[in-house]
């Protein structure tokens, strides 16, 4: 029998042992009256003569991490979902039998203290307990203390043993969720509404990305998990809704990697009467404000990189980057059919109807977007690969949108929107000549409502797409899009 065995049995054994003893190993008697993190902000400070004036008893509950024992006495840490602290048990306070049974607690057990605040010799704030219950028998044994839990496809795996024992792993989703309320707070103040929209859709619309597909049995219909909120959001701006934003997931049917899970979060926003320039001016004041009021600070450091978010952020045209940043000769950029043939020679597959444009795009993924560090625009996107964009009143050939990088990652995308129903059923036809010659990410079908609402007008506006889960991993300096998800998609264990 292997040591982990071995443990396990021991612990089952003491479970019966409970219970032949009349103790529940599962109690649900008893009710904490603070988190520990509510008592170290309101009683940290105090000295111990102040503690001992206090004269008030704390009733808290929490998972115990760590054990000390000095025969009569034992000095233990223990920690709830807010933070950690030391409990004192003393023989001579509980008495002989609830000493011994407090003694044969292990690791990982959940237990509820009664007792005052002092302070030990060494000045740590501690509970000196009078009364505990044992609230719930841990059966398998944390991982050992000086090692904890480094496999990262064991944490990703079991998520909760992550959080119990790596403090860390809390911080970054304490962060996570003030990100998101943080930007809550931006776009309520701005005018603002928050609304859900469709998840399971019939027609997938709103991006070019390969769907999850689904079955309505009562309707007997196919249905798709959305891979974008957008084009409910624009029926929302046709109804007279001028500002209107989602924080949801959405869902592409895709590989896994450092940055992508097939399901993620997005905030989309829509605003009526607005252009993209404008909202590269709004996207700045959202990311700086998230971040001063997060870290206290514009200058951040993300995975060894020191990066300035002090506005306003660089803005590049994106023929210029290939040439600057990418090394493409100028002329090579302007000679359609010669970056036809780079972008071929570089590895990039372009399917029917797909050329110069797919070409610009697919260059810049590979020569261009990791450099970007630094905050930057990137401009001047091509007509043919931005099918629910306005185009540019100085050149159709392109639209009026941008995509926004940080620390070499695409950030966020936005556009001014496109609401000329005629030309938007021309693009819609040319996607769907696309998936009929086997692009799996062009939609199947046109949305002859989407097209509808249209017709009826939609006032004109612009909207943008931010990655929460990639602002995440900036502001928390987290190397994988798996540090910032409770529960990342992973491959089966074999």
């Amino acid at each position: 029998m292997s040591q982990a065995d071995r443990i396990i049995t021991q612990r089952r054994q003491k479970l019966a042992d409970l219970r032949a003893r009349g103790v529940d190993p599962f109690s649900n008697r008893f009710k904490p009256d603070h988190t520990i993190a509510q008592v170290i902000e309101a009683y940290g400070s105090m000295s111990g003569p102040e503690l001992e004036g206090l004269n008030e008893t704390f009733r808290l509950a929490g998972r115990i991490m760590l054990v000390r024992a000095f025969g009569k006495a034992i000095f233990c840490h223990f920690q709830d979902g807010s933070s950690r602290l030391q409990a004192y048990v003393q023989r001579q306070v509980l008495g002989d039998e609830a000493f011994k049974l407090f003694k044969s607690l292990d690791l990982g057990d959940i237990v509820g203290f009664v007792g005052t605040l002092f302070r030990t010799r060494t000045g740590e704030l501690t509970l000196s307990v009078s009364e505990f219950i044992l609230l719930t028998k841990s059966l398998l044994p944390l991982p050992e203390k000086y090692h904890g839990l480094t496999d990262v496809e064991r944490r990703y795996r079991q998520r909760y043993l992550d959080l119990i024992v790596n403090p860390q792993v809390w911080q970054v989703f304490l962060q996570r969720a003030a990100i998101i309320r943080l930007i809550r707070q931006f776009l309520d103040k701005r005018g603002f509404l928050e609304v859900e929209t469709p998840m399971m859709q019939p027609i997938p619309g709103g991006a070019t990305a390969k769907p999850f597909e689904t079955h309505h049995n009562a309707l007997d219909m196919k249905l798709y998990l959305r891979i974008a909120p957008e084009l409910y959001l624009k029926r929302l701006i046709v109804g007279g809704f001028d500002r209107v934003y989602e924080i949801n997931r959405n869902f592409r049917n895709e590989g896994l990697s450092t940055l992508h899970n097939p399901e993620f979060t997005m905030l989309e926003f829509y605003q009526a009467y607005a252009t993209y320039k404008d909202l590269m001016e709004l996207t700045e004041e959202l990311v700086c404000q998230v971040a001063r009021e997060l870290l206290g600070t514009l200058q951040i450091t993300y995975q060894g990189a020191d990066i300035d978010l002090t506005p306003p952020w660089r803005r590049i045209d994106l023929r210029q980057s290939l040439t600057e940043i990418g090394g493409i000769p100028q002329e090579v950029v302007k000679d359609r059919q010669a970056l036809v043939e780079l972008a071929k020679s570089e590895g990039v597959v372009l399917r029917p109807g797909e050329g110069y444009g797919r070409a610009l795009t697919k260059l810049f993924d590979l020569k261009v977007e990791a450099r970007l560090i630094q905050p930057t625009f990137v401009l001047g996107y091509p007509t043919e690969t931005s099918p629910l964009s306005r185009k540019s009143d100085d050149n159709p050939e392109v639209v009026d949108r941008f995509e926004l990088f940080i620390a070499g990652r695409e950030m966020a995308n936005a556009f001014s929107e496109l609401n000329d129903p005629i030309d938007q059923r021309a693009r819609f036809e040319a996607q769907l000549s696309a998936h009929a010659a086997g692009d799996e990410e062009a939609p199947h079908a046109v949305d002859e409502d989407f097209l509808t609402a249209l017709e009826y007008g939609m006032p004109p506006a612009a909207g943008e797409g931010i990655g929460i889960d990639r602002l995440v991993m900036l502001l928390t300096d987290s190397p994988s899009i798996r540090d910032v998800i409770l529960f990342p998609l992973l491959r089966p264990e074999r």
